[in-house]
């Protein structure tokens, strides 16, 4: 069965064009000419990313980015933000209201199918027994070990935690309250500078071959895990 993608974009000939670069590479589209009807269509069967343009009649890209967010089930859908905005703060904005990957028109049709499978990869979840890996750092769900460049790293148990949830989740910022929510759960009450002390603590333990520049601080936001500098 092909992926389905959902296409917001106010521009006809844009949309046309999307549609046809997405259907030839295999996807299924669907199509949404605003942010109203682009909102209706976040239903089941969901679709499995969305493409979204910044700037849509009834709202913006970032508005309805973090109203996604706020959904109950939609809430973990991919999206990708298309736009003519090129600003690095744009980019940030887009990306810190919930956006997986940012495409800066005109884009070319092969990079921007190349971009939603790289997107689908890294949100695809990871069965339980399959190693993780990011730049020769591995994590091994079944032994619990962890090694850099096949030098066995020693974690605590909630630094391992913290490790397996970024591992799992590259690329995404994620606030203390996120991460505080993800690893150590909603019904346990630790203070949200507790996550700073832990992530002190991970990165040290990973820094002899330098994965502690992996996980990020994001001013303002919170952490991400990335091999992005």
């Amino acid at each position: 069965m092909s992926r389905t993608i959902l296409v917001v974009e106010d521009e006809a000939p844009i949309r046309d064009m999307l549609t046809f670069v997405l259907e030839q590479a295999g996807f299924t589209v669907v199509e949404a000419q605003d942010y109203d009807v682009g909102l209706a269509k976040i239903k089941e069967p969901y679709p499995e990313l969305i493409l979204l343009d910044w700037m849509l009649p009834g709202g913006s890209g970032i508005k309805f980015a973090k109203q996604l967010k706020q959904h109950d089930v939609a809430k973990d859908i991919p999206i990708i933000m298309l736009t003519a905005r090129g600003e690095e703060d744009d980019k940030i904005r887009g990306l810190e209201a919930g956006a997986d990957d940012y495409v800066t028109k005109p884009f070319s049709p092969k990079e921007l199918v190349a971009r939603i499978k790289a997107v689908m990869r890294r949100v695809t979840p990871t069965t339980k027994e399959e190693p993780i890996e990011f730049n020769g750092l591995v994590l091994e769900p079944v032994s619990h070990r962890v090694t850099s460049f096949d030098e066995a790293v020693e974690v605590g148990p909630t630094e391992y935690k913290l490790l397996h949830f970024f591992m799992t989740h590259p690329e995404r910022v994620y606030s203390r309250e996120q991460l505080l929510d993800n690893v150590w759960g909603t019904n346990v009450y630790v203070e949200d500078r507790t996550v700073d002390v832990h992530i002190r603590r991970l990165r040290k333990a990973i820094s002899a071959n330098g994965h502690d520049t992996l996980i990020q601080t994001v001013r303002g936001s919170g952490y991400r895990f990335s091999v992005k500098s």
